[in-house]
């Protein structure tokens, strides 16, 4: 397996894992958002995550054996919960409104193993880097 190879697994490991934590970070920004109507209430987002094989790669500049890509940003279907405040501004006729179905402990659980591997993928890319630097100086003497 060439270097390539392993900064082109990490590299792509590392973007999912940035856009793994931008989308919790919405949906957190979003968690205390309410709306009139439940199809109007905020709906968490989720990266859904497919492997890259090297077949799947012959359009890129920069072929490897594999990685991680982003198929697509689902969203979370769980219904959202309604609240009795008929004073509120965006209430509907029956004095409801909807909150967003966000768990903040579930995204907070969530950011925090994105933001693990993706350190772990810095470490790859570290260990990876050091391996060659060792390999040169060896050659040098």
């Amino acid at each position: 397996m060439s270097m390539n190879n392993i900064f082109g697994i990490a590299g792509t490991a590392m973007n999912a894992q940035i856009l793994r934590m931008n989308t919790s970070a919405s949906n957190m920004a979003n968690s205390g958002a309410v709306a009139g109507s439940e199809e109007e209430a905020y709906k968490a987002k989720r990266p859904v995550f497919e492997a890259l094989l090297a077949e799947q790669q012959t359009n890129s500049k920069f072929p490897t054996l594999g990685g991680v890509k982003v198929t697509e940003i689902a969203v979370d279907n769980t219904p959202n919960t309604s609240m009795y405040d008929p004073g509120h501004p965006s209430a509907d006729e029956n004095g409801m409104v909807f909150l967003s179905n966000v768990n903040e402990v579930v995204e907070m659980v969530d950011m925090l193993a994105a933001a693990r591997s993706y350190q772990n993928n810095v470490e790859v890319v570290n260990t990876a880097k050091q391996l060659m630097m060792k390999t040169l100086d060896i050659t040098k003497a």
